[in-house]
């Protein structure tokens, strides 16, 4: 069974959308790509930082999803991560009316000897140099590493963000993201000039109008599924990171054919998780729920045509 090693936050969220809002729940990148990543026959383990206000019933149940936790620290006298946010009627912009580091400010990522030889390394939306940590402390080269980041960090740590993009095999980005980083409108053109700096493929996310997968002069579109209702695109992202990264690490197979696989996989995970608050979709998600999903997507994409 493939390792599959996942950094990123372990948070409390809440959130205020056009249907509703909450008070704090759970939340947080690591949290997300775990929970889609125990959908598929993998090893995984979580690297994040939790204060003592973190509840029990939490971590249980990441461990009850078969998510290892013993590379999450708990700092007993300190506060977990906390964000809070408002979205707008159209789901696709958000206020950012919160965000406390709290334990995360000198988050220092220790992973577990067991999975310092990983197959596949999920570098989730941290600081670059945290991200370039966990880099580091791999005993084996993994045989695929994907990184997922975001604007914040292309406007306080660029320099930083670039070395790692360096040493990664996957980027997946939005399009607003992809445009910042490179400069270039064109998306065509965006993933090229991502490509040259380091990753063989790049995934760019376009939220409800579904994703993009490069590689070389290769190009692979996934729909968004159409939904009645979107409660809260939060973690969305994330979720699709996991199910892509998941689903890469079961299969073992790491080529371009298999990436477009990914990729559905990826967003059919998401669609779930936009129709709930916070982790109340994944949390009792089901393979049959799954597998129908996917005849959609596939019912979506698929037709006939002659060409003369």
């Amino acid at each position: 069974m493939s390792k599959l090693v996942i950094v990123g936050t372990v948070a409390f969220d809440a959130i205020e959308t056009p249907f509703g809002k909450t008070d704090k729940i759970l939340g947080g990148a690591a949290t997300f790509i775990g929970l889609a990543a125990s959908q598929f026959d993998v090893d995984a383990a979580a690297v994040s930082v939790v204060g003592g206000d973190f509840p029990q019933e939490y971590l249980d149940l990441l461990s009850n999803k078969n998510i290892n936790i013993d590379g999450v620290e708990i700092i007993k006298d300190g506060k977990t991560f906390f964000w809070s946010g408002k979205y707008h009627n159209d789901m696709n912009s958000r206020d950012t009316l919160a965000t406390e580091l709290n334990v995360l400010a000198d988050f220092d990522p220790k992973v577990p000897e067991d999975y310092k030889n990983s197959d596949v390394v999920m570098l989730g939306n941290l600081h670059p140099i945290v991200q370039m940590s966990v880099l580091n402390q791999m005993t084996a080269t993994p045989k695929l590493v994907i990184l997922d980041t975001m604007n914040f960090w292309m406007d306080c740590a660029l320099d930083d963000l670039h070395q790692v993009i360096k040493k990664v095999d996957v980027i997946t980005i939005n399009d607003e993201e992809a445009r910042q980083l490179t400069g270039e409108y064109s998306l065509v053109v965006a993933a090229r000039k991502i490509h040259d700096m380091g990753p063989k493929y790049v995934v760019i996310k376009k939220g409800e109008h579904g994703a993009l997968l490069f590689h070389d002069d290769n190009v692979f579109y996934a729909p968004a599924l159409p939904l009645e209702e979107v409660f809260d695109p939060t973690g969305a992202g994330d979720t699709f990171a996991g199910g892509f990264a998941g689903y890469l690490a079961s299969t073992e197979d790491y080529s371009f054919e298999n990436m477009k696989n990914a990729v559905i996989y990826g967003s059919n995970l998401a669609s779930f998780c936009v129709e709930k608050f916070g982790t109340e979709r994944m949390k009792n998600l089901t393979k049959d729920e799954i597998d129908y999903r996917l005849k959609e997507f596939k019912q979506l994409t698929q037709f006939d045509i002659e060409l003369s």
